[in-house]
């Protein structure tokens, strides 16, 4: 395959709130930063605000990943704070993204655009090898988060219907990946958008 990726993004001149979501190793972070430059707009990723969790709690993230299957307190803490972001930013009328696993429902219908990433498994386990996390504790997580976010919202995480577009970033390099969001962001006229997906307040 030819590798195409260019060192330029494009700006693009929108006032849209995006919610970024998916599993770890999806490629999230290189989306927002790229989106981020693009719109030039900032970001919340939900794992800066874990780690800011920790860091108040005084534990490390491993401990604190642990912490919560064990008391629902810091998953929900978490989810108010995103929650917070996502009412602030969608009363704004000003570009921002939101990047969390849950980041689509708890905007809810504040969010204008809300995106699915994902990768075949392999190929995440590889992104994340320089990461703290090793893979079967990665893949014993992602099993006990769906689990709490349908014990605690009804949320049943696997549920794409709602979201505008999912992209296989294995397919696509990061460069492709960002240019067929920018291409969605630019070419979004809301007078015409007949097709937004309507979801309730999720109570966190």
């Amino acid at each position: 395959m030819t590798d195409k990726s260019t060192s330029t993004v494009r700006s693009v001149d929108s006032n849209l709130f995006i919610t970024v979501s998916g599993p770890p190793g999806c490629g999230a972070t290189t989306l927002c930063d790229g989106l981020s430059e693009a719109l030039n707009c900032g970001y919340v990723s939900g794992g800066d605000i874990f780690r800011d969790l920790a860091d108040e709690r005084g534990m490390s993230l491993s401990q604190l990943i642990a912490k919560t299957d064990e008391t629902d307190e810091i998953d929900r803490a978490l989810d108010r704070r995103l929650r917070t972001i996502a009412e602030k930013w969608g009363a704004a009328n000003n570009p921002f993204i939101l990047e969390a696993r849950l980041a689509g429902w708890l905007a809810g219908n504040r969010a204008d655009l809300r995106i699915w990433l994902d990768a075949p498994d392999e190929i995440r386990v590889e992104r994340t090898r320089d990461r703290d996390e090793m893979e079967a504790e990665m893949r014993v997580r992602e099993v006990s988060e769906a689990g709490r976010y349908k014990s605690y919202y009804n949320i049943d995480v696997t549920d794409q219907s709602f979201y505008d577009l999912s992209i296989n970033t294995a397919r696509w390099g990061k460069d492709a990946s960002l240019e067929m969001v920018l291409t969605a962001i630019d070419e979004y006229e809301p007078t015409d958008d007949e097709g937004a997906f309507k979801t309730d307040d999720v109570a966190v």
